[in-house]
């Protein structure tokens, strides 16, 4: 797996050594950051890890300078060594360096309309523990449901090794959440409004001490979507719930808007005479393409997984594929109107639509090439997901993550434990 450290526009301005000020900070972070994004880059068959040769050729850092900051690194646990390698260059084989595994770990939480999760991640991007309870918390007391997430959050630290440094928690969120000043705005279908989740949760032993930072849930799945492939790229994230949230990526990063309240393609109106939302409106896409819509229009009970309705589809069930066609061709008219605003290539389906996509793209694809002004010179390519399932815990985790890599002198001496 790939490591979790996904380069930002910030961070890649940084990405010379620093000539005055903090010297030892700057350049401890330019180097663990070429380790993380060298290990992300690397699959299998592909090139060997860096050495400190490698890291001091792409910094412009000294070999001494890298070696001392890379012992540095190494013995806070965050940067391994591999066994020597012997290559074509003379003088001694190669160490290779990677992100260190099980000592430094991110927390990713999410709250959805049909379940609760946390999930442990480590520097190299392994999932150290993961906790989930299904559930229907539509219009539900933010205060009960924390209370349960603080609760997994208890069982996922007690699962993870004894030698693991918790750096914080993350928590992905259906709804408007105010970067700015922090709390959840608006959560439409879990019924919550100006909610100070941050409070709420850190009022349980069980997260007391650890930073916790909130953000929309997609926007995180689609840092984990850049992670698993579409670094450097734009793309639109279409993440499919019961809620359907959106997220612009541009060259690699989210871009999040003025108060981190972009992408709320759920809401878009696809009829002004359709039904009623549960934001207050009429004729949202959610009322249309949503989890519980689709269930509701293939004659399904909305309490039902996806997998029913893919089951239903293979057995030949005429009204749950005009459910997807319809889905289909309202989720295309929404998408069709954001590429013609935005004039972005690629639109990535995630959440429920990654395993529904076959029934679903030819019908977006249609609408794209039909409604996209630009269709006949530059047609907007429709892909799925390849973040994996729980994408946003998976982003969230990796947010607490960066903010290690952007800032490795904190952990020089710190003491092991969860």
């Amino acid at each position: 797996m790939t490591h979790p450290a996904v380069p930002t526009a910030a961070t890649a301005r940084r990405r010379v050594p620093a000539r005055q000020g903090s010297l030892r900070e700057h350049n401890l972070a330019l180097v663990l950051r070429h380790v993380l994004d060298a290990a992300g880059a690397t699959a299998p068959g592909a090139e060997t890890p860096p050495s400190r040769a490698d890291v001091a050729t792409a910094t412009g850092l000294t070999r001494g300078a890298v070696s001392a900051l890379v012992d540095l690194l190494i013995g806070a646990r965050l940067v391994d060594e591999l066994p020597p390698v012997v290559t074509a260059r003379a003088g001694r084989p190669a160490v290779p360096l990677v992100p260190a595994r099980g000592t430094v770990v991110g927390l990713g939480a999410e709250v959805n309309v049909d379940y609760i999760g946390v999930r442990a991640l480590d520097l190299a991007g392994q999932v150290l523990a993961h906790r989930e309870t299904a559930g229907d918390y539509r219009h539900s007391d933010p205060a009960a449901v924390l209370a349960l997430l603080a609760g997994l959050v208890g069982q996922v630290r007690a699962d993870l090794p004894a030698s693991a440094r918790v750096a914080g928690m993350c928590l992905a969120l259906p709804g408007l959440v105010d970067r700015v000043t922090g709390p959840l705005r608006l959560a439409p279908n879990l019924g919550w409004r100006d909610v100070d989740v941050v409070a709420l949760l850190t009022a349980h032993p069980e997260v007391d001490g650890l930073p916790v930072r909130l953000a929309n849930e997609a926007n995180l799945a689609a840092r984990a979507e850049a992670r698993a492939g579409a670094a450097g790229q734009s793309f639109l994230y279409v993440s499919g719930e019961v809620g359907i949230g959106a997220a612009v990526v541009l060259d690699g990063e989210v871009f999040a808007g003025r108060h981190g309240w972009s992408g709320e393609l759920g809401h878009t109106v696809v009829d002004q005479q359709g039904p009623r939302c549960t934001c207050g409106a009429r004729g949202c896409l959610e009322q249309y393409a949503g989890k519980d819509a689709l269930l509701r229009a293939a004659g399904r009970d909305v309490e039902e997984p996806v997998e029913a309705l893919l089951a239903a589809v293979a057995a030949g069930d005429e009204r749950a594929a005009r459910a997807l066609r319809s889905a289909g061709e309202a989720l295309g008219v929404a998408l069709a109107n954001f590429v013609n605003l935005v004039d972005v290539e690629t639109v990535v389906l995630g959440g429920i639509y990654a395993p529904l996509a076959p029934w679903l793209t030819d019908a977006v694809t249609a609408q794209l090439r039909s409604r996209v002004l630009a269709s006949a010179w530059a047609q907007a390519r429709v892909g799925v997901a390849a973040g994996g399932p729980h994408a946003a815990m998976t982003g969230a985790a990796v947010v607490v993550l960066r903010a290690v890599a952007d800032d490795p002198a904190a952990w020089l001496g710190a003491p092991a434990g969860a």
